[in-house]
């Protein structure tokens, strides 16, 4: 299961790295694994996340996952994203924009590829934290059977009684990190709306079609939203993979706005490793951003998010912290390891406290009789 998951991600991982040593030498090696464990690091609560709604998806539509997905994942946010962004902020055209990535100007000179990417940080982190602040707080106010944390997430349940308790906070929130943003106020405060207008229209999409495959079980939703929280309540007991049509191809849209949320961070931060582009596509889009896919089929496959019951909301509070952090860096900057290790604290914690949780479930199953057997 393992080398058949993570077979091509390993073998295009030496491909990287080859070229890297082809194009730049051995430095150009060591910064393309950087950037991959970077990106590896900072994408494990997306794992979990995607892991959540792949399981709801039919074998086609998760080889879509796997294929066109990682083509939008690589090229497009790793790649055109950038450039996209450094054309609109210095009114290049594109010919003009890969020219000057190309030419790898440092990250403090002004004019340069990567100047001009990290004074549209701001912008970014507006529209990416605000997002991803939307999926937190979405989880945190649903109500549902396990708790992890319950001395923080039973008032959040009692406080997402409210009606359009998360629209509200989420504004609150934005105000809040736009009238902290000095020169970069009103940009911010349009990111942000705009971070939360996409958040609707992708969970809401499923709102303009008759959502009603005959392969879901039966069950029909009128909102990608519905969609999404079912696939965070589906047990071990259910079918694995029954979602296809258009229920599918919304809930792979939504996958796709969720990834490039989480890239954000990744791509920006590269640039305070590298100013090189190709070296970036190589680390943060070969390596890392098809590992984190093949890490969430594993999940998938294995059924490891019902075996271990925590690790969704792990993966949410990484994502909460992410997204605040996200906001954080509108004016203060963060490191990237603070970051990266953030998430793979939550997720570590989730899974340790999932694997407590399951050996006292057992050993309240374990027959009496077995357990003096055991204690004899």
């Amino acid at each position: 299961m393992f080398l058949k998951t993570f077979g091509w991600s390993l073998a295009i991982t030496v491909l990287a790295l080859a070229i890297a040593l082809v194009y730049g030498g051995w430095s150009a090696v060591i910064i393309t694994a950087i950037l991959g464990v970077l990106e590896i690091s900072l994408s494990f609560d997306n794992a979990v996340v995607n892991a959540r709604i792949l399981e709801r998806m039919n074998p086609f539509w998760q080889k879509m996952f796997l294929t066109v997905g990682i083509i939008i994942a690589v090229f497009g946010m790793r790649v055109l994203f950038p450039l996209l962004i450094v054309g609109v902020t210095a009114s290049l055209n594109p010919v003009e924009a890969v020219q000057l990535a190309l030419e790898k100007g440092p990250i403090d000179e002004p004019g340069t590829y990567a100047y001009l990417l990290h004074e549209a940080h701001p912008q970014i982190a507006a529209f990416g934290g605000m997002f991803l602040l939307m999926i937190f707080l979405d989880f945190m106010f649903e109500e549902r059977e396990i708790l992890w944390l319950t001395w923080l997430e039973r008032p959040l349940l009692f406080i997402g009684k409210l009606p359009m308790v998360n629209v509200v906070v989420a504004l609150a929130v934005l105000a809040v990190a736009g009238t902290t943003a000095g020169d970069h106020q009103s940009t911010v405060l349009v990111a942000g709306i705009a971070g939360l207008v996409t958040y609707f229209l992708v969970t809401g999409l499923g709102g303009l079609f008759d959502v009603d495959d005959p392969e879901d079980d039966g069950n029909s939703f009128e909102t990608t939203g519905e969609m999404v929280a079912e696939a965070n309540r589906i047990s071990a007991k259910r079918r694995v993979g029954n979602v296809a049509g258009k229920a599918a191809f919304l809930l792979f849209l939504y996958l796709e706005v969720i990834d490039a949320s989480f890239s954000f961070d990744g791509v920006i931060g590269a640039f305070a490793i590298t100013a090189d582009p190709i070296i970036i596509a190589l680390g943060l889009g070969l390596i890392g951003a098809l590992f984190v896919r093949s890490l969430t089929v594993f999940l998938v496959r294995q059924g490891t998010l019902d075996e271990f019951e925590y690790l969704d909301h792990g993966a949410h509070w990484a994502i909460g912290a992410l997204a605040a952090i996200l906001l954080v860096t509108i004016t203060t900057e963060v490191n990237e390891v603070v970051t990266g290790l953030i998430g793979v604290v939550f997720i570590l914690a989730a899974f340790i406290s999932s694997v407590v949780r399951n050996k006292r479930k057992a050993g309240e199953h374990e027959p009496a009789g077995d357990r003096a057997t055991v204690a004899s």
